[in-house]
């Protein structure tokens, strides 16, 4: 009983607070979020509602903390990943977090814990400290508080008899307390967990996209593959025929014409050197040796060597991401890198690497005309697909007139 008393009241006291910032912090933050939000037709939101919804966040990953730390109640976080504030407009991350249901179900969850949660956080503290008043009724207290009618309750405090009841009443609450404001607490955190918690509908559609992002990679690599056999049949192989057709001439020259054997040698000597840089070529189509060798970095500075516009790069990682990854995020630059020489009609080009918060951030940005979309088929798209392959994602701002700045993140770890 001294334990189940113990946790009781620590229960009351953490509900006594919970209560105290449910009402006050959520309230605060719902007007605000309301707000900002109406005023993005004014043009101030944009700016503000990014910066509002990152508070909402962190409360409710407090909240998430606490429910796990005191009631054991773990609350997912489903948030979506988001490009760094630095590397994307104003525009495109307020966007794209009104665009994530976790944000919506952030902003359903502080009405219910300004309301219902402020309740369900108050009846532990007053199943625990309630009685406290009542036992102080029952000891004289009522002597003070008869003569201007209070009540204790259900209890009218007129004398000696009704403190009497008030302190019984007060023993009951107090028993039910010992018993139930754990549960009560609990049960504060189910309620978050009910209202945070992504529906049955939203696993679904979030496993509908897993698997459509693994059938796009299978897709892509069939066709990878095919591509690779193809170029092999009528690049390299058809080569090495040829080279091994001259060597059987000149085998069968070389005492009777040497002369047109030497040429024939000539001949298959050239055809064996078009053969490795072929061979060469496609290694570095499946895998640039740059890139296994020196890491991402490298390997995107001597991708921009290559192109006919300037390229300026940064890179600020400390490890190597894995194999898979860096790959995925090399062919994303490339791709990014040659819609721009082709189409954005630019005069230079950035590149910008980075790793934070267990994330690789990549921003590619051009000087260019602008007006780039994401559309079905194009080189954007297959970007897309890529990098949703590692539950990636991809940023595009691109206003008219330019600039245009592709934002690629991609979680993983650095080793």
């Amino acid at each position: 009983m001294v334990a189940r008393a113990r946790n009781a009241a620590v229960a009351g006291v953490r509900g006594l607070v919970l209560a105290v910032v449910s009402l006050a912090g959520s309230l605060t933050l719902f007007l605000l979020s309301f707000l900002s939000i109406v005023f993005i037709v004014l043009g101030v939101g944009v700016l503000t509602t990014p910066w509002v919804l990152d508070l909402v966040r962190h409360w409710a990953n407090w909240r998430r903390v606490i429910a796990a730390e005191w009631s054991d109640v773990r609350v997912p976080a489903t948030y979506r990943p988001l490009p760094a504030a630095q590397i994307v407009g104003h525009v495109e991350r307020c966007r794209l977090m009104l665009a994530d249901p976790a944000t919506w179900r952030d902003l359903r969850w502080l009405l219910a814990d300004m309301t219902a949660g402020f309740v369900t956080a108050l009846l532990p503290a007053a199943l625990v400290f309630y009685p406290l008043e009542g036992y102080a009724i029952a000891a004289g207290l009522w002597r003070v508080l008869a003569p201007v009618g209070y009540w204790y309750g259900f209890v009218p405090v007129t004398g000696p008899e009704s403190a009497l009841f008030a302190g019984l009443l007060a023993t009951a609450l107090l028993v039910t307390g010992v018993f139930t404001a754990p549960l009560l607490l609990r049960a504060h955190f189910l309620l978050t967990r009910g209202v945070l918690a992504p529906a049955d509908g939203e696993l679904a559609e979030r496993v509908k996209v897993l698997t459509e992002t693994r059938r796009d990679a299978v897709d892509t690599s069939a066709a990878e593959l095919r591509r690779i056999e193809r170029d092999l049949h009528d690049g390299a192989q058809a080569r090495l025929v040829a080279m091994g057709m001259d060597l059987g001439t000149v085998e069968m020259l070389i005492e009777k014409d040497p002369a047109r054997a030497k040429a024939l040698l000539a001949q298959a000597r050239r055809s064996s050197a078009e053969a490795l840089t072929e061979l060469r070529d496609l290694v570095r189509g499946i895998h640039p040796p740059v890139l296994a060798e020196r890491g991402l970095g490298d390997a995107v500075r001597a991708l921009a060597l290559r192109l006919s516009l300037p390229v300026e790069v940064t890179v600020e990682l400390d490890g190597r991401a894995e194999a898979p990854v860096e790959s995925a995020a090399y062919f994303a630059v490339s791709e990014a890198l040659a819609n721009a020489v082709k189409h954005a009609g630019a005069d230079r080009l950035w590149v910008d690497i980075r790793y934070a918060d267990g994330f690789l951030r990549i921003a590619v940005t051009d000087d260019g005309d602008g007006g780039a979309v994401v559309a079905p088929g194009g080189g954007l798209a297959g970007i897309e697909r890529r990098l949703g392959t590692f539950d990636g994602v991809l940023a595009v701002s691109s206003p008219a007139g330019g600039p245009t700045m592709v934002t690629m993140e991609i979680p993983c770890v650095l080793s």
